[in-house]
Formats: C-alpha cells, sequence, structure tokens
C-alpha cells in the first residue's frame, strides 16, 4: 500500500513530461519561448486574463529566473535533431533504476509492466544500423535483439515494448487456464552475479484474457493500415509483423494440474496462433512438475506432431501458419540433446530457443545465500552453460534449423557470441531488468559494432562462423 502514493507520483510525473514534450515538439520551428509567448498573448486576446496573484521581490526573481532557465532550455531541446533528443530519452531512464531497485523485485517487475503498457517509456525513432537486419520465416526482423518471454507474460505491454527497439519480443508462458503459480516470495536478486532466481510456476492470467488483449491490438494495426492514405510497398508488408513494427513470440505453457500437456498446448495454439508471428511451446521450465519430462525422445516427438497438426488444419491465408519452435533447458546430457536434435531435424521443426533458465548453481553464485532458493537461475552466471548448448545443438542440426540463444546477454559482445556460436536471433530478460531501456540501443550498437569490426556485412554470415 505504502508504494501506491509514489507510483501515481511517478505516472504524474512521466504523463506531465511527455505532455511538456509535446507541446515543445508541436512548436519547434517557433522555439519553446515562442510557444509560451503565444499561448500568454492568445489568453489575453480573448479579454479573459487571468488574475496574477501579487508576489514578494524573492517571490517574483525566483519565478522569472525559473521561467528564463526553462525558455531557455526549451528553445535548446527545439533545435536539436530527433536522434539526438530520442538518446537522451533512453539515457534519462538510468536515473529511475536506483528507484526499482528499491522495490521488492515483482512490485517492481509489475511497475514496469505498467510503465510500458501505458507509454511511459521513451520510443525508439532512430533507425537500427542496416548490419542488423535480416529474414528469418519470412519475416524481416529490424534487429536480431529481442525480448524473452516471462516479462511480459499476459500480453499487457505489446506495442509499448516493442516501441524500445527490440527487433522482437516473446510474451507467455500463457496457461490455458487461470492460474497463480507458486506463493510469493518467488523472485530474488543476485546483484553482484547479475543474476535472478525465480519460481513462479507460469503464473498467467491465461489464453482468453491474453487472446482478448492480442485481438485488441491485432484490430487497431488493421484499422490503421486500412486507414491509411499511402499504398504500402512491398518492403512495407514485409516489414515487421502482426503486432506492428516488431515481430510478435507467443510462448506456450501447460496448467500445473493438467494431465493432457499435448491438449494444453493445442488450446494455446488454436486461441493465440493467428495473432503470433511465431510460436513458441515451453517443455523446460523447472518451476511446472513434470514438464521436462516432456523433453525425451518419445514424449517430445508425439507432442509436436499433435501440436503441428492442430496448427495446420487451421484455415491460413498465404503467410501460412506461424513458425512453431520449442523452447529447452540447459541441464541437458548430450545423449538428451542429441534426441531433441533428432526430433528437430525429422519433424522439420522451425526453431529452437536455447535456454531457459538453470537449476543448476555455478561457483559464481554459490556464495550467495540467495543461492539456496529453488527456481531456476537466469542473467551473466547461465551465459557459459547456454552458450555452450548451443554450440552443441548448432552442430548437432548442422545449422539447419534457426536457433534463437538466450541466456546471460548483457552486452553486445555477449550477443555476438551467441551469433557466432550458432544464434540467428538472441534474447535478452535478466539484463534488461537490471539495465532498463537504455541498455537496447546499447546492446544494438555494440553487435553492430562486433560485425563490422570483424568484416561481416549482415548478422546471417556471421551465424555459426566459429565452426567455418
Amino acid at each position: 500500500m505504502a508504494a501506491m502514493p509514489l507510483k501515481r507520483l511517478l505516472g504524474g510525473f512521466v504523463q506531465r513530461t511527455a505532455a511538456f514534450t509535446q507541446h515543445a515538439a508541436a512548436n519547434r520551428g517557433m522555439g519553446l519561448g515562442g510557444a509560451l509567448a503565444r499561448r500568454f498573448c492568445s489568453s489575453s486576446a480573448t479579454g479573459k486574463a487571468s488574475k496574477i496573484p501579487h508576489l514578494p521581490k524573492k517571490g517574483r526573481l525566483l519565478t522569472g529566473a525559473t521561467l528564463g532557465l526553462v525558455i531557455a532550455g526549451g528553445a535548446y531541446v527545439s533545435t536539436v535533431d530527433e536522434a539526438t533528443f530520442c538518446g537522451w530519452m533512453f539515457d534519462a531512464t538510468k536515473l529511475v533504476n536506483p528507484f526499482f531497485a528499491l522495490l521488492d523485485p515483482e512490485a517492481a517487475h509489475r511497475l514496469a509492466v505498467t510503465a510500458a503498457a501505458r507509454g511511459w517509456v521513451p520510443r525508439e525513432k532512430r533507425h537500427d544500423a542496416p548490419v542488423l537486419e535480416l529474414e528469418v520465416w519470412g519475416r524481416k526482423f529490424s534487429n536480431p535483439v529481442g525480448l524473452a518471454a516471462g516479462f511480459d507474460k499476459n500480453a499487457e505491454a505489446v506495442e509499448g515494448l516493442l516501441a524500445l527497439g527490440f527487433g522482437f519480443i516473446e510474451v507467455g508462458s500463457v496457461t490455458p487456464v487461470p492460474q497463480e503459480g507458486h506463493p510469493k516470495p518467488r523472485i530474488f536478486r543476485l546483484r553482484q552475479e547479475g543474476a535472478i532466481i525465480n519460481r513462479c510456476g507460469f503464473n498467467s492470467e491465461g489464453i482468453v484474457a491474453v487472446a482478448k488483449r492480442l485481438g485488441a491490438q491485432h484490430g487497431k494495426r488493421k484499422l490503421a493500415e486500412t486507414s491509411s492514405t499511402a499504398p504500402p510497398t512491398n518492403d512495407d508488408v514485409k516489414q515487421g509483423g502482426k503486432a506492428g513494427p516488431g515481430i510478435l513470440g507467443v510462448n506456450l505453457g501447460k496448467n500445473k494440474e493438467s494431465e493432457d500437456a499435448a491438449s494444453d498446448y493445442v488450446q494455446g495454439v488454436h486461441t493465440l496462433s493467428q495473432y503470433a508471428d511465431y510460436l513458441v511451446i515451453n517443455v523446460s521450465s523447472p518451476n511446472t512438475p513434470g514438464l521436462r519430462t516432456l523433453q525425451g525422445r518419445k514424449q517430445l516427438k508425439d507432442l509436436v506432431k499433435k501440436i503441428q497438426a492442430a496448427r495446420d488444419e487451421m484455415q491460413w491465408g498465404e503467410e501460412g501458419p506461424p513458425p512453431l519452435l520449442v523452447k529447452i533447458a540447459p541441464d541437458l546430457s548430450k545423449e538428451d540433446l542429441e534426441d531433441i536434435a533428432a526430433v528437430a531435424v525429422a519433424l522439420r521443426l522451425d526453431g529452437l530457443i536455447i535456454s531457459n533458465t538453470t537449476i543448476q548453481r555455478p561457483d559464481a553464485v554459490r556464495s550467495d545465500p540467495l543461492a539456496e532458493e529453488t527456481g531456476g537461475l537466469s542473467g551473466k552466471p547461465l551465459f557459459d552453460l547456454s552458450t555452450s548448448i548451443l554450440k552443441e545443438m548448432y552442430m548437432l542440426t548442422r545449422g539447419k534449423i534457426p536457433l534463437i540463444g538466450c541466456g546471460g546477454i548483457s552486452s553486445g559482445e555477449d550477443a555476438y557470441k551467441k551469433i557466432r556460436a550458432g544464434a540467428t536471433l538472441v534474447q535478452l530478460y535478466t539484463a534488461f531488468a537490471y539495465g532498463g531501456p537504455a541498455l537496447i540501443p546499447q546492446i544494438k550498437a555494440e553487435l553492430a559494432g562486433c560485425l563490422e569490426r570483424d568484416g561481416f556485412k549482415s548478422v546471417i554470415e556471421a551465424v555459426g562462423a566459429d565452426y567455418r
């Protein structure tokens, strides 16, 4: 309860700042001083001049100085190009990060999702470097850096998150029936190690609630497209996905009490696939009892066949059905990986996400008392383990299947290592939770620098480069 006034104060501040920025931008040609003068004069012209209370001399001096600074600052901002101003807005989010660090992890997460849903986050107006553009599954990505599932579990903030500059985002995991997940507390920060342990247990509002949100957004975009006066070019059609400027993935899970996992996933496919640019079968969360057994060769083969059949029996337009991926765990033996690779190749799976969180506790975190908490570990300590699994899977599939590298990425160099190890796309989560929006343009710029440094003209050229 104590956090509510602060949350409202923050929301009010952000809204007032956004309104001020829009007013300044609308009057950029005349500067903020001119805009204020115009507004003041127009008020006077109506003959309804407001009564100005008499202020003491010190008060008038302070008011005059403040107004002068605002006018001067606004006049300067009005001369700044859009790219520079956009950079300032992203850098400004660094000032808010310490505030989030003071909150309970789940409260901070809730507030971050709300901020993105309500547009209290910066919007990326700068174009991505051409070297970052790529096409996967017939879909054009402006960059390969995405947001992993788990952040926006219920598709509340798709538009705001894509506007941050991610090439794609993944919502979920979504379960057929709403469920609360495990009791709180269930998220723990290991700050010094740049890690998080969670045991949320697929807390979800269910497929119906998510379908309503995605359906509303889908309809909004279609309306915008039909009302546009400019005819779309072929490039415009290919750019982005069903959710707007970026690509949207939907991650499907099963309910804890369900005895028929395949039925749960099929329900998700039937209800949500029409809104997804790709679908993910999550069989690797460590927080749902028995879920990881679905990664076995026979179990996975049977499951994928049923889900593919459910997807393919639906009516699809020219674009065809959404690609189907499987997200696997990092805690797998070589035999397990060989089985998964064999199933993926035989059934022509569209991709694999490598990897989910780990139940292991690497040496880097063992000294932290919170390492004793049960749940999946994510963040920097997961990087080496998940990257080694990625390398192994790239070799087992001989590069025939697109892989998404996920686990421990906190810099452009980390993303580049995943790509060289075999990833076509990469995903963030924990580093984004710690670093906030400013991390996204930083990683993209660093990744572009790594590619250009080593002479690669595109991301695709660098995929699996360590094995050539």
